[in-house]
């Protein structure tokens, strides 16, 4: 079992040490207190409503102060040392998670306005949340052990769990950020968790898409399971199949390199997942975005997007766990920008074929996984 320790940083922030199964770390409270005597936290930003589109934008001018790719011996997520006072007091961790400095959302919590019009805005409540993968301050998650995948994996299921029983949460995200053409500020593996006071904009999209379907169909059958079950039986685009979860190269894939991965059972969320599904991706998880890494020379970067089902009750009995995993690298040494159709209307160009992606991804050679009761059955997906 991952062993799980709260604590608070000295601005009230709560930290959060998953250490891995089997492990005995000591988290006494004299060995994780911070002690930097950092000064109350602010009030949240505001959220404002973009009545041409029926959607909440959040104003966040206070993140202009935030970190931005400090050297190595200041990165705020690596464990406290004496030159370093960092985010995590501990001299040592395996995952921690902890409410973000410089939050896009929150801390107050509450519902967004409600019958909004031109000229509405609030509080930008919610909870944002970063979730450190490891110590060591370079790397990536594809280089973690198997045990340390499942720590974050457990994580992830948790604070979902958790956030979700938040007053005025209505949908919890979490993602990863890679790389510097991504835009991260921060070199350290890590992750993020947003818990949104509304459905946000894609998310709204998909989940009225996903209703219709499984409404048309007297709730016997999802859209995002019928989807999995013909991608399967087409085969082209496939990438992996196991016996919990497969991967595919989506059938209208817009980004260059975008990878959908799908547990075979129905579920709304990380939390909703069984110990044996957990086991599994961890390793099936571990496998892709090594094979993301085996396409070129140099570390690709992504977005890592996992996709729940929001709360609302309207959207949630037909939302699906899924995660989309994007890339906007074209070529070895090209990106695809959203330019004017992309960025201004939305409306995609993709500069690869879903299927050569597929192919490509499953062919590349990747380093060899430790074996495992999960990995029985994992097997690349077969060309049609």
């Amino acid at each position: 079992m991952t062993g799980i320790t709260s604590t608070r940083l000295s601005d009230g922030r709560e930290l959060i040490y998953f250490d891995d199964a089997g492990t005995t770390a000591s988290r006494a409270a004299e060995l994780t207190t911070d002690h930097r005597g950092l000064p109350p936290r602010g009030e949240p930003g505001e959220v404002r409503f973009d009545a041409l589109t029926n959607e909440w934008v959040a104003v966040a001018a206070h993140r202009q102060t935030r970190t931005h790719l400090p050297p190595a011996d200041q990165c705020p997520i690596c464990p406290t040392t004496g030159s370093n006072p960092s985010e995590i007091p501990a001299a040592d961790y395996d995952v921690v998670v902890f409410e973000n400095r410089f939050p896009s959302l929150g801390p107050a919590l509450g519902p967004v306005p409600e019958d909004a019009a031109w000229g509405t805005k609030g509080p930008a409540y919610g909870r944002c949340e970063v979730v450190s993968f490891t110590p060591e301050h370079t790397g990536s998650f594809s280089g973690l052990s198997r045990t340390r995948s499942r720590t974050v994996i457990e994580a992830w299921a948790q604070r979902t769990a958790a956030l979700n029983a938040l007053p005025g949460i209505q949908q919890v995200f979490p993602f990863e950020n890679r790389g510097a053409d991504i835009g991260v500020t921060l070199h350290h593996p890590h992750g993020q968790i947003y818990a949104y006071p509304y459905v946000t904009p894609r998310a709204a999209v998909m989940g009225n898409a996903a209703r219709k379907y499984h409404d048309a169909r007297d709730g016997r059958e999802t859209l995002t399971g019928s989807l999995l079950r013909a991608e399967r039986e087409d085969g082209s685009r496939m990438v992996m199949e196991g016996q919990n979860f497969s991967a595919y190269v989506p059938f209208a894939a817009r980004w260059p390199l975008e990878i959908h991965l799908v547990p075979h059972r129905h579920v709304p969320d990380l939390a909703a997942l069984s110990g044996e599904e957990k086991d599994e991706l961890a390793d099936v998880y571990l496998d892709l975005l090594k094979r993301v890494d085996a396409l070129y020379p140099t570390p690709t970067p992504y977005i890592s997007a996992w996709h729940q089902a929001p709360l609302d009750p309207v959207l949630r009995p037909s939302g699906y766990l899924h995660l989309q995993l994007t890339s906007p690298r074209r070529a070895a040494d090209k990106l695809k920008y959203l330019a004017g159709s992309e960025a201004a209307m939305g409306a995609f160009i993709n500069d690869t074929t879903p299927e050569s992606v597929a192919e490509r991804l499953r062919s590349v050679t990747v380093p060899a996984s430790p074996a495992s009761p999960a990995l029985a059955g994992l097997s690349e997906g077969a060309s049609a």
